[in-house]
């Protein structure tokens, strides 16, 4: 997109004052307060807790349960993260999820990806919800299954009200309830919502900009340890840009991804299902070859002592990598092959199952037949014999 295009593009106003005085009053009008009147344990609990909610129904709701669909998550978690991720104000499940998967679809296009890293830290990080860009126009017909979700639809169609309440009246009530509802306004709805925000936007831009690429090197993404310290474990964004569908980021189980922790905790209770995982082998196979990327590179860029053996060995190692990658995909199609038998089998006993029944049934049907017209002919032959 060109640059006259960028400049030209209408500003949104609605998104511009919001994240301009949400911010300003974070800055100024948040720290006043605390060093005029202070905050109480309690506010700054409650603060963490909104905040913890907004943040885990964006990453573990908005992200890898609507726009990746990575699990399943029965009414209740489906409604709590509605409900939350409505107070994270990051606009609906909706429109969240279908601007996600366009990212996916297109990342680093700048013409298509809607919060493209290309056009630089400002423009991936908020500048994109500043301004009409064309690559930002709401197209929901990568959404329709998103559609078909009554709680989508409810958050939806009542998302300003959902707002509206979560930012502002719940924490006045809970202000009202404690005590101090400017305090309570301030820290648990500003001062949070700033924080909410600007976590969730640094997936979109440092996420694209600092770490390493371990798994692929195909787009900007990059995994990295201290950004998922901030982003309930959403740092490890290569690995997620390469396997988008798998629940979780932090795929090593020393790696912080609380939002993995917590899919898992609801999978354990009975609150989530069909928790979608990549095969380790494909795992594996990501990260060796960008090992050949790196080997490659390097050679390019250095001088060794007998290169042309040193290249023979990498030629080796990855002739012995595709051959590994193809017994790979023929056990792959012969455990397929025998499952397609087996169920074929199945299928097969069960029609033959079926059709035994059928001819029992049938069976009993000519017996009760026979069984009627001996009645009738006992009666004919009872019309006989008085009739003489």
């Amino acid at each position: 997109m060109s640059a006259d295009v960028q400049q030209n593009a209408p500003r949104i106003w609605v998104t511009t004052l919001l994240f301009s005085l949400t911010f300003i009053i974070a800055v100024t009008a948040v720290p006043l307060y605390g060093f005029l009147v202070g905050y109480s344990l309690t506010q700054w609990v409650l603060f963490v807790v909104f905040l913890a909610f907004c943040g885990f129904s964006i990453t573990a709701g908005y992200h890898r349960l609507w726009s990746h669909r990575a699990y399943d998550g029965n009414v209740v978690v489906r409604a709590f993260f509605a409900f939350w991720g409505a107070c994270a104000l990051q606009n609906s499940i909706l429109i969240w999820g279908s601007g996600h998967r366009r990212h996916h679809r297109h990342v680093d296009d700048n013409d298509k990806d809607p919060y493209s890293i290309n056009r630089g830290f400002w423009y991936a990080h908020i500048g994109w919800m500043l301004r009409n860009y064309p690559s930002g126009e709401v197209d929901l017909s990568n959404a329709q299954d998103l559609q078909r979700d009554p709680i989508v639809m409810f958050q939806h169609k009542y998302y300003v009200p959902l707002v509206l309440f979560s930012n502002i009246a719940l924490p006045a009530l809970i202000g009202l309830a404690i005590g101090d509802v400017i305090g309570t306004l301030l820290l648990v709805g500003v001062l949070r919502l700033v924080v909410s925000h600007h976590v969730t936007f640094f997936i979109n831009s440092l996420c694209h900009m600092w770490g390493n690429q371990p798994y692929t090197n195909t787009n900007t993404a990059r995994d990295n340890f201290f950004l998922a310290l901030v982003t309930y474990g959403e740092g490890y964004h290569n690995f997620h840009h390469y396997f988008q569908t798998d629940y979780r980021n932090g795929v090593r189980w020393w790696q912080f991804d609380p939002t993995k922790w917590l899919i898992n905790v609801l999978s354990w209770v009975g609150m989530a299902s069909n928790l979608r995982r990549v095969p380790d082998f494909k795992i594996q196979e990501a990260l060796v070859h960008m090992q050949f990327e790196k080997a490659k590179d390097q050679l390019k860029r250095i001088h060794l002592p007998n290169m042309e053996a040193w290249k023979e060995t990498l030629e080796a190692e990855y002739q012995q990598f595709t051959k590994t990658l193809a017994d790979w995909k023929q056990l792959r199609a012969e455990w397929y092959e025998q499952k397609r038998q087996e169920f074929a089998e199945k299928k097969q006993e069960l029609q033959e199952k079926w059709h035994r029944a059928a001819a029992r049934t049938r069976f009993k049907e000519m017996e009760y037949m026979l069984k009627m017209q001996r009645k009738r002919l006992q009666m004919l032959n009872l019309n006989f014999a008085a009739a003489t």
